[in-house]
């Protein structure tokens, strides 16, 4: 039988590969360079960061690694991720009455060291905001550290005018193309 190594230290992570009945046996955050490359497409750039980080993280016999990666972007344009205020109302002025694409890529290594990823990729398209609704979002808290400065699954919910694709992709792991790489993995799931 083989166990799970989840590579991120992700809540909803977590959260989402439970409702698929699975459990990590252990958790394992990679730290890798997350800059992109010049030029470098979003879906690229999600794709290989998620192969990146499911490779980084060490294997022991009978473990399976399952790396991801969201990345939000507007056209080419790849968004960093909100890591303080001042960015995060940047992205959230940006985002505002636009369409964007919410691209997560998983990764898995097999027990046998073989590396297979699938891309998800959702069209979300936020309602025009309020200055005001920007800075009670902001004052909140939730989108900080978050691909685009929000957290679809909280608050933000109630700015989402469309969404096309997979809800679990946009909170950060696609549970359908997930399921599908665990089950080739040998991963006992739901």
């Amino acid at each position: 039988m083989v166990s799970l190594v989840l590579a991120s230290s992700s809540p909803r992570r977590r959260d989402l590969l439970a409702q698929i009945g699975v459990v990590p046996a252990r958790i394992a955050s990679p730290d890798i360079d997350e800059s992109a490359r010049k030029g470098e497409r979003p879906a690229d750039y999600a794709l290989r960061l998620a192969e990146t980080k499911a490779r980084a993280v060490a294997r022991g016999d009978g473990e399976v690694v399952l790396a991801g990666d969201t990345t939000v972007a507007v056209g080419r344009r790849i968004l960093p991720p909100a890591d303080d205020e001042a960015v995060q109302r940047e992205l959230l002025g940006l985002l505002s009455g636009r369409r964007q694409a919410v691209i997560t890529a998983i990764a898995v290594v097999d027990a046998t060291g073989r590396l297979r990823s699938r891309l998800s990729t959702s069209v979300v398209t936020f309602k025009r905001l309020e200055p005001a609704e920007i800075d009670a979002y902001v004052a909140c808290g939730e989108g900080l550290g978050k691909a685009g400065g929000y957290a679809i699954q909280g608050r933000a919910a109630g700015f989402i005018r469309f969404l096309s694709g997979s809800y679990s992709g946009v909170v950060g792991l696609p549970l359908f193309e997930t399921r599908a790489l665990l089950k080739t993995a040998g991963v006992d799931v739901v």
